[in-house]
């Protein structure tokens, strides 16, 4: 391919061997990172075309970049998105000019599934508050001892509910068997799902949410779903909090309906420090940090390279969106 070798501009984070096989594919790779700007960089799709055209790129990755009409005027071989799911591509719009779109499924599960446990335990045995007494002082906290204030039950034995046994679903599967826990799952795509959601609520001591956000599964843990729900449940969400109704969260909370929270995403990704939530000790509140692991980046990176060289060499790319565009 020499002399014929395209041009690629990376605007997400890459690194590791998806890099250097990039580096072997394309005659240049101009790496310019949202995440390495300070202030934080997002282009628009006006903003990404120009630095397109004056990069001269042929092939385009991105991770948080808005891809759209005017982009698909340059002439794009590609474009990749390091997400699993490439909500920031128009690619309608991409279909249309003929660009394939590719994506990087499963990227952050392991990192997910990971946070998840760890929410669980951080939840459940006082971690945050426990840390708090040490650094201030307050181990004999209002003339108790910590050995009663942070008595809790041993999750071996209880029974867990994943709603949603996609990649993140499927990695927290195996670590929770692991842990000695019994897991029920529910997801109306996946043929090994054991249970209905009715099901899965009633039986589980802890119910995870790792659905996909869609019309069917918007607000789908509401007022009733926590109702159905055993007394005491653990509710954790590392997925996005669409799936569930934060009020009706907050109520469960209070009643003493659920026992323990972990969250990792807010909508609109934030949090006021006002809101009821941050006022629940036996709940644990992170800053969707669930792939934010180097390891995403080395994977994502890889699965993008070894598809865009297959692309290259005339082979169907495993990750393409928008196979038709392929004739």
């Amino acid at each position: 391919m020499a002399g014929t070798r395209p041009k690629a501009l990376v605007t997400a984070t890459v690194s590791g061997p998806g890099l250097e096989l990039l580096r072997e594919l394309c005659d240049e790779v101009v790496v310019d990172s949202w995440l390495d700007q300070s202030p934080m960089r997002i282009y628009n799709a006006e903003q990404l075309a120009e630095r397109v055209a004056a990069e001269g790129a042929t092939i385009l990755v991105v991770e948080v970049d808005r891809c759209a009409d005017p982009l698909y005027e340059q002439p794009l071989l590609a474009v990749a998105s390091t997400r699993g799911d490439p909500n920031n591509v128009d690619v309608a719009a991409a279909t249309k000019a003929g660009v394939p779109v590719l994506r990087a499924p499963a990227r952050n599960a392991d990192a997910v599934a990971e946070l998840a446990v760890a929410l669980l335990f951080a939840a459940t045995r006082g971690v945050v508050q426990g840390d708090h007494d040490v650094r201030t002082g307050q181990i004999y906290r209002d003339g108790t001892i910590p050995y009663l204030r942070y008595r809790a039950w041993e999750l071996h034995g209880k029974t867990a509910g994943i709603v949603g046994l996609g990649a993140v679903g499927r990695a927290l599967r195996w670590r929770l068997q692991g842990l000695g826990l019994d897991v029920l799952s529910y997801d109306p795509y996946a043929p090994d799902a054991t249970s209905s959601l009715d099901e899965l609520l009633a039986r589980s001591d802890v119910v995870t949410m790792h659905a996909p956000v869609t019309e069917e599964t918007t607000g789908m843990i509401g007022a009733a779903e926590f109702d159905k729900m055993r007394d005491g449940v653990i509710f954790l969400n590392t997925a996005r909090a669409n799936l569930h109704d934060t009020d009706a969260l907050v109520a469960a909370l209070r009643s003493g309906k659920v026992s323990f929270a972990g969250l990792d995403h807010f909508v609109g990704e934030h949090l006021d420090p006002g809101h009821p939530l941050t006022t629940f000790p036996n709940v644990v509140l992170t800053p969707h940090i669930g792939g934010a692991t180097f390891d995403t980046e080395v994977n994502h990176t890889k699965t993008v390279a070894e598809d865009l060289c297959r692309l290259l060499a005339g082979a169907r790319p495993r990750n393409i969106v928008n196979p038709e565009v392929l004739g």
